[in-house]
């Protein structure tokens, strides 16, 4: 699951990466204080943007062998064996398992009683399977998930079909099945190259398993893949991290996906340890396995086209720059969120509301996109906070037409500083930079329309990233002083 949070230093790891932490509301019930001017324009332009029907869907895959020390996702714990001859024992085992039959059935009642009103349900063009651990799920009940996603929304023959699976859950056999019904993109949840790291995050594998996947990814073809690893565990050094970088590279993934521990309560971790006190990393050292990072990806060839996202050309992932670009996406399963029609609406997090959720959704009597409503300054932070996460930045002229060039001005006026500090890039509609000193200029002039000649802010790569949270809390001061 994809997470996006603004209180760490960058981007945080809590498991997983989660879906963005937004909840909207249909945008023609905005604000009542907010100015005529920009009440219009967000009730408009914001419509068009974030109400279409979504052409992506996250499906939660909730099963793990064990609970890690860091994870706080809603699991359940089926067990596990820690002999790795004993694979195929396992899979037997995990086939004929009803816990996860039963829930996969759940998860296919709950796809059918989902009915939207859209007039048109364009193909879905991308699906996550996200978790937990996916690969412990049989091909099988893979592929019935992806027949009712089909049926019910259509499944375009070219979407990107995204599963997360962590070392020691497939063989080749498994692997070559769920390609051939349509799995493309594999999530690789390696998070570490040194036993003594896997062994104190209670993960289910070791290193002798990491290359064993790594291979068997490679030897069945799949183009398509991305690599997982964690920074600032608990006595990692940063020779360590350096290794697992270079190892990395040296295993050619098409996609690295780089998150730093956070630590949550009522965690095995959150009872146990501090952040920025040992063992875990001070917050200088967490910023220099970030450096670190930028650094020898992007020298090899990756591009840092999201906080904690590095791609060879051409393999970004698709879905999650639905998350990045706000845009509306379908969710089912047990604590997923779902994003429609400009509602924000998560599942429950237990099975047995999570139960009771899908018959009273079969029943009429749950609402599958939920209800609610949040203010203009929540969407603007919202933009904002996801759009400074990405190479492409905030673009300016949209956001103006949104929320009114006074909010535009305000906002380039608290950034001049940190533009002259060279931690914030100003590009024009060419991508080329603006220099500070211009930058100066139209921000202390009134009559000039400062989007017409600067498109983006973005964050320079890594030390504008390193202080994003400083970046963003600015930006709210101005839209909630």
């Amino acid at each position: 699951m994809l997470r996006t949070t603004a209180s760490p230093i960058f981007s945080s790891f809590r498991g997983k990466p989660k879906t963005p932490r937004l909840i909207f509301k249909a945008y023609s019930v905005l604000l009542e204080d907010t100015p005529p001017t920009a009440r219009r324009n967000a009730s408009t332009n914001l419509t068009t943007l974030h109400q279409g029907p979504p052409t992506s869907a996250y499906v939660h895959l909730p099963f793990c062998r064990k609970r890690c020390h860091y994870c706080d996702f809603p699991i359940l714990a089926l067990g596990t064996s820690s002999a790795s001859n004993t694979f195929h024992k396992e899979r037997q085992e995990v086939e004929d398992d009803p816990r996860i039959t039963n829930y996969v059935n759940l998860l296919v009642r709950e796809i059918n009683a989902t009915r939207t009103d859209f007039d048109t349900n364009p193909d879905l063009k991308t699906v996550f399977f996200g978790g937990g651990t996916p690969s412990l799920v049989p091909p099988k009940l893979v592929s019935l998930v992806l027949e009712t996603l089909s049926s019910s929304f259509g499944l375009c023959p070219d979407a990107e079909i995204s599963m997360e699976m962590d070392p020691g859950t497939f063989g080749g056999e498994k692997l070559k099945e769920l390609m051939e019904i349509g799995v493309n993109r594999v999530s690789l949840g390696v998070q570490a190259f040194q036993d003594e790291l896997l062994k104190a995050c209670g993960r289910a594998h070791g290193v002798s398993e990491v290359y064993e996947a790594i291979e068997i990814v490679k030897t069945c073809g799949v183009e398509n893949w991305s690599m997982d690893l964690i920074s600032s565990l608990p006595h990692q050094t940063l020779e360590m991290w350096e290794e697992s970088l270079r190892l990395a590279i040296e295993s050619q993934p098409s996609h690295v996906s780089v998150y730093d521990l956070q630590v949550e309560q009522g965690t095995k971790f959150g009872n146990v340890y501090t952040p920025g006190q040992s063992p875990l990393p001070s917050e200088t050292q967490s910023a220099e396995f970030y450096k670190t990072a930028s650094s020898m990806l992007r020298g090899a060839g990756y591009e840092h086209y999201e906080v904690s996202s590095y791609s060879k050309e051409g393999f970004k992932c698709k879905h999650n720059l639905i998350y990045w670009k706000n845009k509306p996406f379908y969710a089912f399963g047990l604590g997923s969120a779902s994003y429609v029609g400009g509602l924000r609406f998560s599942r429950p997090r237990r099975l047995k509301e999570y139960t009771n959720y899908v018959y009273d959704l079969e029943n009429g009597a749950a609402n599958w996109c939920g209800d609610g409503s949040v203010d203009l300054k929540d969407v603007a932070t919202d933009i904002i906070m996801l759009s400074f996460r990405t190479s492409k930045g905030l673009e300016l002229k949209e956001f103006g037409e949104a929320f009114g060039r006074k909010v535009v001005n305000s906002i380039c006026k608290v950034y001049e500083p940190y533009v002259e500090s060279g931690h914030i890039v100003c590009l024009d509609d060419m991508r080329r930079e603006v220099m500070s000193d211009e930058f100066k200029k139209l921000v202390g002039n009134d009559e000039v329309k400062i989007e017409d000649h600067v498109r983006y802010l973005r964050l320079r790569d890594p030390d504008g990233f390193l202080l994003s949270n400083e970046l963003i809390s600015l930006a709210f001061g101005v839209i909630s002083p």
